[in-house]
């Protein structure tokens, strides 16, 4: 099925903390929007990956998407091979996308980064007719990165102010990571209740600078080109 955007997340859950609010703004609009998560998060302290798996469509479904995949690689183990980089750039030359969205490059996660790094290079391959995988070249119109863990200065901002109950309730599906009641459950960074409100401030600061109530950063590795210096409505 062919999207208008595609977002990748390294985990289940990360796609929803970055650009929760930007893809729930896209497929109110009407777009079409795939999801493609990398792992299914088998390493996380809490929850199973059965229960993640299932989190993650739950959330799908809040956000109103098109699809949600995952395609089960090991967590842990994100890495630039020609397994991987074919296993993306299949799943981008299926489903065509006009945007793609990846994880911010510089990230306290490893997993993260190296996820930026596979699919950077999988955005790129898949637009090269002699890089052969049995499927036809594609290349999308824009890459560009979100944040998860870090920030940094964005190149654009997209206001959801209006789709951020959306958000919250698309994380709120994360119950394993967020809220687990188990009685193995551990406490670690994401059952504080300092980071969601840690997400929040980070939206809330990007709304403030855009005179808006909450908004998502994103980055372009390229100039964006406009075509003149009067700002358009």
């Amino acid at each position: 099925m062919a999207v208008d955007l595609l977002v990748f997340g390294p985990h289940p859950d990360d796609i929803e903390i970055g650009a929760g609010g930007t893809i729930a703004r896209h497929a109110a609009e009407g777009r079409a929007v795939g999801l493609c998560d990398l792992t299914a998060g088998e390493l996380g302290s809490n929850g199973t990956p059965e229960e993640r798996l299932q989190e993650a469509e739950a959330a799908a479904r809040v956000l109103g998407v098109a699809w949600r995949e995952n395609l089960r690689w090991p967590d842990g183990g994100i890495a630039d091979t020609p397994k991987f980089v074919a296993d993306a750039v299949n799943l981008i030359r299926r489903h065509q996308p006009r945007t793609i969205a990846l994880p911010y490059w510089d990230d306290r996660h490893p997993d993260h980064v190296a996820a930026s790094r596979v699919l950077t290079i999988a955005a790129h391959r898949s637009g090269l007719r002699r890089f052969d995988t049995g499927l036809a070249p594609w290349r999308a119109d824009w890459v560009c990165y979100y944040f998860i863990n870090d920030a940094a200065p964005a190149s654009f901002v997209v206001d959801v102010s209006d789709h951020y109950e959306r958000k919250r309730l698309a994380l709120d599906c994360h119950k394993s990571q967020f809220a687990p009641d188990g009685a193995d459950a551990v406490g670690t960074r994401l059952t504080a209740s300092s980071f969601r409100q840690l997400i929040e401030t980070r939206d809330a600061q990007f709304g403030a600078r855009a005179g808006v109530a909450f908004a998502e950063g994103f980055v372009m590795r390229d100039p964006i080109v406009r075509t003149s210096l009067i700002r358009e409505p």
